[in-house]
C-alpha cells in the first residue's frame, strides 16, 4: 500500500462554532501577535477552553458569503495534517507561500485540536460552473503511511457581488472588480494572462505598481506571477491577489491607523488606444489594543472613496451582526476622526480565553473578528471590504479571589476560593504542611465543595474544624484569647498540561477562652466527673482544696482517675477526701464535692464545679477532720428475735442517739467524748466507742464504731491542742456480744482550766524525768498502719515496761513525725488523757 493513495470520505458529525486562530506560518511578520512570545508558543498553550471540539472526522464544511471553510479534528488527522488542492490539471500541495498566493488560509492549532482551511471563491483551483466547486485532499501520516481524505463541496453564494470587493485575509489581500472588457474568461500561460483584446501580437497586457515613494517599472503578467501576484478573470470579474509585505506594496497611515496598500494598474495598448484597469487593495493593519476590558480594533472610515459614512456589520467567527444590534451583544462601535473603532468585551460570546502561569496566574483572550465595510462613491458604485482579523489581548493578570468566611460560632474555618478559570483545576490542598488530594477522602474531617458558575468559572469552599489538630492553636496574651491559625496552599493545574500554580492563604480566628466545666453524674457509690478536653485547657490547673489534681494525688485519696488526650474522667467514692456533708439523717444525707479551676500562670481561682448529691444508705460512718464521728447503724442484725430495744446509748450512757427509726439509730459526737477509748498503733490512732441497746436479756449486744486516723495528719493536735486532721478518718462498724452487761461509769466532763501554756515551754533546768519508749512516726501522708489490733493491742495508751515512763501530758507529742526520742519534764499523771481525750474541746451538754 506504500505509495498508493487512500481516498476516504469523512462525514461531518457535528457543527462547529467557527473558531479561527491564524498561525504565524500563514502570515507575514507584520501580522504577528501582539504578545511578546511567538505564535508557536501561543498555540502550544492554547486549549479548547471548554468547547466541544473533540469529535471524530471532519467537523464542518461550510459555505460562507465570500469563502469556503473546512474544519477538521486533529484527533483524527494527527499532529501534522496536509492539504492538497485538486482540479482538472492535477493536485497541488498547499504550502505557506502557495496558500498566500492562491487564496488559501490554513491554521493548525495543535492543542486546540483543530485545523482550519479557508478558501476564497476566487482561489487558484476553484472550478467555476454554476457554482464554485472545491476539491481538496487531506493527507495524514500514521506509522509512516500517508492516508488521503477527499473533502469536496460546491458553493453557490446568494449574496450578489458588488462592483468592487476587497478581502483582507490574515495572509493575503484580494480585490475583484466587475469587468466589462470583451475578454474571454479564463487564463493563459503566456504574457497575455487576461487575453488580448485584438489579434495583434504587439498588444500585450502589462501591470505597473503605483508607489508614492518610488517609480516602479512595468512588468508583464507572467513576471508578476513569478513575484507572487495573481491576476485572473473569473465569472466576468478581474481578480488581483497579493500576499502581505510584497516589495511593490507600501505602508502608510490613514487617520492614524496603519494601512498596507498595493496599487496595481493593468493596461494594454492598441495603436493609439490604451485600456487600463485600476486595482487597489488597501487593508487596515491595526493589531488591536486592550483597554478597560475591551479589545479595540481600528480601521479608517475612508479607505475607499465614499459619499458618506460607511455601513458596518461585524461579529466573531464568521458571524455578522448588523450595526443596530451590536450594542445588544455588548460590542462597541464608534466613529471619530474618520476612524471606525470596534470594541469587543473580553467576555464576549464567541471569544476564547487561555490561562497561563507567568509570575502568577494570567490569561489572554483571542477573538476572530469578521467585519464587512461598505462604501458608495460618487458614481454610486459600491465597494465592499471583508476583514478577517485575529485579535489577541496581552497577558492579563487573573488573580484568584479568596475570602475568609469563618464564623467562630460555627466552630469551623470556612474559606472561599473563587474566580477559578474553567481551564484551571484544583488538584490538592495543603493544610499546615500536610497535603490532601482532591477530592477529599471521606475519612477526614474536612470538606471541599465545588460550585460551577454560569460564566464558566468555578469556585471551592473549604471547611476545617477550628479545634482540629491540624489547626495551630496558641494563647495570645495580648488579645487574652486563643488564636487559631490555618495555613493553606492550593495546588492548581492549567489544562491541558501539568503546569502547576500555587495559591497560598492564611486564616486566623480569635476565640475567647473560658475556664472548663465538668459534666457531673451522681451515683450510689459517689460522684463521677467528666471533662471533654479543649485545645487550650492546658491553661488551667484543677484543684481539690489546696492540692493540685494529679494521678498521684488521686491514687493517694482513693479516687479513680483516667486522663487521655480527649477526656479527663474522675470518679470520687463516697467518704473520701474532699466531701462536705450536711442534712445528715436516717433517710440519707447530702454530699458535696468541689473541683476548683486555677489559672496556671497567676494561681488565681477562676471558677469551680460544685456538685451536691443525695445519698441514701442503710448504714454509714463519717470520721470528720475536725474530730467528730457521725454514724447511722441498723441494729436489727444483732437484736434478739422479737425484741425491740427500749433505749440506745454509747459507752457514756448519757450519749443517746440524735434520731431513732425502729432499729436504725443516728449518733453524732466528738471523738474524745462519750467514753471513747483511744488506741495508739505505730502509725495510726483509733478512737473507739460502742452503741448499746437495752433489752430484757442479760447478754448485751451492739455495735462497735471506730475512726482511725494517721498520726502524721494530727500534728495540730500536739502543737495547738486542737483536733484537726489533714485527712478524714477511716470508719468501721463492728457487731459485738458481751455476756455480762457492763454498766459504764458515769462520766462527768468538766471544762478544763488552763494553768499553763499549752506549748509547754519549760526552762532547761526543769528536773530530769523518766522516759518511755515511743515508736518513730514517719511522715508518710495517707498511709495507715497495716497492723491489726491483734498484732498491736492497745487500750488507751500502753506503756513499754522496758522504757522510762513519759509524763502522760506529753504522750501526744510523741505522735509527731519528726520525733523519735525526746527528753521532757515530768508532769502529773492525771494529764495523760488531756490531749487524746481533748481537754480543750470537752463534750458540752448542747453537744448531746
Amino acid at each position: 500500500m506504500s505509495g498508493e493513495k487512500q481516498v476516504v470520505h469523512l462525514v461531518s458529525r457535528s457543527s462547529l462554532l467557527a473558531v479561527m486562530l491564524a498561525s504565524d506560518t500563514n502570515t507575514s511578520t507584520a501580522m504577528a501577535f501582539k504578545l511578546m512570545f511567538s505564535v508557536a508558543l501561543l498555540l502550544s498553550l492554547w486549549s479548547t477552553a471548554g468547547c466541544d471540539f473533540f469529535v471524530e472526522g471532519v467537523l464542518q464544511l461550510e459555505c460562507h458569503d465570500r469563502y469556503f471553510m473546512i474544519a477538521v479534528d486533529l484527533a483524527a488527522t494527527g499532529e501534522v495534517p496536509r492539504f492538497e488542492a485538486v482540479d482538472g490539471t492535477g493536485t497541488y500541495a498547499i504550502t505557506e507561500d502557495y496558500a498566500a498566493k492562491c487564496g488559501y488560509s490554513i491554521s493548525i492549532l495543535s492543542l486546540l485540536g483543530l485545523v482550519e482551511l479557508r478558501a476564497s471563491y476566487f482561489s487558484c483551483h476553484t472550478e467555476k460552473g454554476a457554482g464554485f466547486s472545491f476539491r481538496f485532499n487531506l493527507i495524514t501520516t500514521y506509522e509512516g503511511v500517508d492516508a488521503y481524505y477527499a473533502l469536496n463541496k460546491t458553493c453557490s453564494p446568494h449574496l450578489l457581488w458588488s462592483p468592487r470587493e476587497v478581502t483582507c485575509e490574515v495572509n493575503y489581500m484580494e480585490v475583484s472588480v466587475r469587468s466589462e472588457l470583451p475578454c474571454q474568461s479564463g487564463s493563459s500561460d503566456d504574457s497575455s494572462t487576461l487575453g488580448p483584446l485584438y489579434s495583434s501580437s504587439t498588444e500585450v497586457w502589462q501591470v505597473t505598481f503605483q508607489n508614492p515613494y518610488q517609480q516602479l517599472p512595468p512588468m508583464n503578467l507572467s513576471q508578476a506571477r513569478q513575484e507572487g501576484y495573481i491576476f485572473n478573470l473569473v465569472h466576468d470579474r478581474i481578480v488581483f491577489r497579493t500576499p502581505y509585505g510584497q516589495p511593490e506594496s507600501y505602508r502608510t497611515e490613514v487617520t492614524g491607523v496603519p494601512v498596507e496598500v498595493v496599487h496595481a494598474t493593468v493596461f494594454s495598448r492598441q495603436s493609439w488606444v490604451v485600456v487600463m484597469v485600476d486595482l487597489i487593495a488597501a487593508c487596515s493593519m491595526d493589531k488591536g489594543s486592550y483597554d478597560s476590558g475591551y479589545m479595540i480594533w481600528d480601521t479608517p472610515e475612508a479607505l475607499y472613496p465614499s459619499l458618506g459614512t460607511t455601513q458596518i456589520s461585524f461579529g466573531l467567527n464568521g458571524n455578522l451582526v448588523e450595526e443596530a444590534a451590536v450594542v445588544q451583544k455588548g460590542f462597541i462601535m464608534e466613529r471619530y476622526n474618520s476612524t471606525v473603532q470596534i470594541g469587543i468585551p473580553y467576555d464576549a460570546e464567541g471569544g476564547y480565553r487561555k490561562s497561563f502561569v507567568s509570575d502568577g496566574l494570567s490569561e489572554f483572550y483571542i477573538f476572530n473578528l469578521y467585519l464587512k465595510q461598505t462604501s458608495v462613491d460618487e458614481r454610486h458604485e459600491e465597494t465592499v471590504l471583508w476583514f478577517h482579523r485575529t485579535l489577541v489581548t496581552p497577558l492579563l493578570s487573573s488573580p484568584l479571589f479568596t475570602e475568609d468566611q469563618t464564623d467562630v460560632n460555627d466552630g469551623t474555618f470556612s474559606i472561599y476560593l473563587g474566580k477559578v478559570p474553567r481551564d484551571v483545576e484544583l488538584t490538592s490542598v495543603q493544610l499546615t504542611g500536610q497535603e490532601f488530594a482532591v477530592p477529599f477522602s471521606d475519612s477526614i474531617a474536612y470538606t471541599l465543595t465545588e460550585v460551577r458558575h454560569s460564566n464558566k468559572s468555578h469556585s471551592y469552599t473549604l471547611k476545617v474544624p477550628l479545634h482540629d489538630p491540624i489547626v495551630v492553636q496558641e494563647f495570645s496574651k495580648e488579645k487574652a484569647a486563643m488564636l487559631h491559625k490555618l495555613d493553606i496552599n492550593y495546588t492548581l493545574i492549567v489544562k491541558p498540561g501539568d503546569e502547576p500554580y500555587y495559591h497560598t492563604f492564611s486564616v486566623t480566628a480569635l476565640m475567647a477562652v473560658s475556664p472548663p466545666s465538668f459534666d457531673v453524674v451522681c451515683k450510689e457509690s459517689g460522684i463521677d466527673f467528666k471533662l471533654a478536653y479543649r485545645s487550650f485547657d492546658y491553661l488551667w490547673d484543677f484543684m481539690i482544696g489546696s492540692d493540685r489534681l494529679t494521678p498521684a494525688l488521686a491514687a493517694n485519696y482513693g479516687y479513680t482517675m483516667s486522663n487521655d488526650s480527649q477526656n479527663l474522667l474522675l470518679s470520687v467514692p463516697l467518704f473520701t477526701h474532699g466531701y462536705k456533708y450536711k442534712d445528715i439523717g436516717l433517710k440519707g444525707f447530702l454530699g458535696t464535692f468541689t473541683i476548683l479551676v486555677r489559672d496556671r500562670e497567676t494561681a488565681g481561682i477562676l471558677t469551680s464545679t460544685i456538685k451536691t448529691c443525695l445519698f441514701n444508705t442503710t448504714e454509714f460512718i463519717m470520721c470528720s477532720t475536725n474530730g467528730w464521728m457521725t454514724v447511722v447503724v441498723d441494729l436489727s442484725a444483732v437484736l434478739p428475735s422479737g425484741e425491740m430495744p427500749t433505749r440506745f446509748h454509747l459507752l457514756n450512757s448519757l450519749c443517746v442517739p440524735k434520731a431513732v427509726d425502729g432499729t436504725r439509730v443516728l449518733f453524732s459526737f466528738p471523738l474524745h467524748s462519750c467514753g471513747s477509748t483511744v488506741k495508739l498503733a505505730k502509725e495510726n490512732v483509733t478512737y473507739q466507742n460502742k452503741i448499746y441497746f437495752d433489752t430484757s436479756e442479760n447478754a448485751v449486744e451492739g455495735m462497735t464504731v471506730q475512726c482511725t486516723y494517721p498520726l502524721a495528719s494530727l500534728h495540730r493536735l500536739f502543737s495547738s491542742h486542737k483536733f484537726e486532721s489533714d485527712k478524714e478518718g477511716v470508719g468501721s462498724i463492728i457487731p459485738f456480744v458481751e455476756t455480762t452487761k457492763v454498766v459504764p461509769a458515769k462520766i462527768t466532763t468538766v471544762a478544763p482550766q488552763r494553768t499553763r501554756s499549752p506549748s509547754l515551754h519549760l526552762p532547761p533546768s526543769y528536773p530530769t524525768a523518766r522516759y518511755i519508749k515511743v515508736y518513730r512516726v514517719h511522715n508518710r501522708p495517707g498511709q495507715f498502719s497495716k497492723e491489726s489490733q491483734a498484732d498491736r493491742p492497745a487500750t488507751h495508751l500502753q506503756q513499754d515496761s522496758a522504757a522510762p515512763l513519759l509524763p502522760a501530758s506529753l504522750h501526744a507529742h510523741t505522735f509527731s513525725s519528726h520525733l523519735s526520742w525526746r527528753r521532757s519534764p515530768r508532769l502529773p499523771n492525771e494529764s495523760c488523757g488531756a490531749l487524746l481525750h481533748g481537754p480543750y474541746s470537752a463534750l458540752r451538754e448542747e453537744d448531746l
